[in-house]
């Protein structure tokens, strides 16, 4: 049995669980649980903006979110442009990252979701999305301002049966394209190699309290369009035994990346990610100014690519995220320390340096030749969380490749920094093979 049929009958078997059902309790998946501590997790307990109509049930929930930061870069690139990051741009400069406001609702069973969004870091993330060049009547700039956008309804099956279709945010890795949710501000780098959103539809199924299953049908990776003849499928896995314990696994697979001239990409896409999230000391009522919680998350990934040429043995991924996380003063204060590590032979994963051109040729024959891209990232956050809708967050970061990789003092944009500029043509960008960082942060989330 191939894997595409294999996935159909997991879709089915929800959709045919509803039609032998006549009449079933409504239940609620992972009620009781406090899953406000998770990292990837929104920390809010208390929703102000919420619209009742007059029997007291929630039509609209309304969300209003801002990400601001200050980037320090101890290079001093000349052109002030951050690389190898998804949620900073610029260095040495304020930055607005992400702003967002949204609603959301299921009322009476519909599911209706919109948030939009402007900022900084869709300069980093949707406009890199190429597929929107493949045909016409297609672009970025009408779908890179809508971070989320769903329709669907929910059916009374088991703990729940979700069908719905739009923009998502991804289900691949554990931390969150929201900052707030994250335990720390700089993504690991296992996070950031793998998808933010996609557009396709999904089952959602919460077959018991504890568990939920998801299937997804999707243009591709990270993509708002696709680069093959059908759709790419994933399985996102969440079990919850208790409120202290949460277990993830999820899979992707698909046709992706256009190589060369070929018209439509016969890159075959594999790639998985695990983790494990736990809380390990839980003292949150106390009314003491010591430690109150402590929990740690490690997150492992592993994926490839193949076909047109391209060997899986020259392409794949590895790595993996540890972190750990204290909380003061009744979660009030926060420290985090987290280390991770990526191997990404051939790159096809990471983030590419410089524009194309410019890039020294020791980055350059280094891939070319087949050497792995090995990254190493070390931080250190301390947050200061006086309510559930600020975060003041202090974060020192350092970045170490085995071959050039991040940005110097001379940049990665031109000879005088300013990319409107006649670029030389034996320029090359300034690449460094450590980075030290300082992220002063604030957000708010309403």
């Amino acid at each position: 049995m191939n894997q595409f049929l294999k996935q159909i009958i997991v879709f089915a078997l929800p959709l045919f669980a509803l039609a032998q059902t006549d009449t079933i309790e409504s239940k609620v998946s992972f009620k009781g649980m406090d899953l406000t501590w998770i990292n990837g997790q929104n920390r809010q307990k208390d929703f102000p903006l919420i619209f009742k109509d007059k029997s007291g049930e929630t039509i609209l929930t309304g969300v209003v979110y801002l990400d601001g930061h200050f980037n320090y870069n101890f290079a001093h690139p000349k052109d002030n442009t951050q690389t190898i990051s998804a949620v900073t741009s610029r260095s040495n400069e304020f930055s607005l990252a992400l702003v967002s406001i949204g609603v959301e609702s299921n009322y009476k069973n519909t599911i209706g979701r919109l948030w939009l969004q402007t900022g900084s870091m869709l300069n980093i993330i949707q406009e890199t999305d190429g597929s929107v060049n493949r045909g016409r009547n297609t672009s970025n700039g009408n779908l890179k301002f809508i971070r989320e956008a769903a329709a669907g309804y929910h059916f009374d099956v088991n703990y729940g049966l979700n069908v719905e279709m739009g923009i998502f945010m991804s289900y691949i890795g554990l931390e969150s394209y929201l900052t707030q949710e994250n335990w720390s501000y700089q993504r690991s780098m296992v996070c950031d190699f793998t998808p933010f959103y996609f557009q396709g539809a999904r089952v959602q199924y919460f077959p018991t309290k504890n568990f939920k299953t998801e299937l997804w049908l999707l243009n591709g990776w990270q993509s708002y369009n696709s680069w093959s003849k059908g759709p790419g499928v994933g399985n996102s896995n969440y079990f919850r035994p208790n409120e202290n314990v949460q277990l993830v696994a999820n899979f992707y697979y698909g046709k992706d990346s256009k190589s060369g001239t070929t018209e439509l990409s016969d890159v075959k896409r594999f790639h998985h990610d695990n983790s494990i999230v736990y809380r390990y000391f839980n003292s949150s009522n106390s009314t003491k100014r010591g430690l109150s919680q402590a929990a740690f998350s490690m997150n492992n990934h592993y994926g490839f690519q193949q076909g047109d040429g391209v060997k899986a043995t020259d392409n794949f991924m590895t790595g993996t995220s540890f972190v750990n996380r204290l909380w003061f003063n009744n979660n009030k204060i926060g420290l985090t320390t987290r280390f991770d590590y990526v191997t990404n032979p051939g790159g096809y994963l990471s983030f590419t340096p410089a524009q194309s051109g410019s890039i020294p040729n020791d980055y350059e024959i280094a891939i070319s030749n087949g050497k792995d891209l090995k990254m190493k990232q070390l931080s250190a956050t301390f947050d200061f969380m006086p309510s559930d809708f600020v975060t003041f967050r202090l974060e020192y970061t350092y970045r170490n490749a085995n071959i050039p990789y991040f940005v110097g003092s001379g940049g990665t944009t031109s000879q005088t920094g300013f990319s409107n500029d006649t670029l030389d043509p034996t320029w090359k960008a300034d690449l460094k093979k450590t980075e030290n960082r300082i992220i002063i942060a604030v957000n708010f989330r309403l």
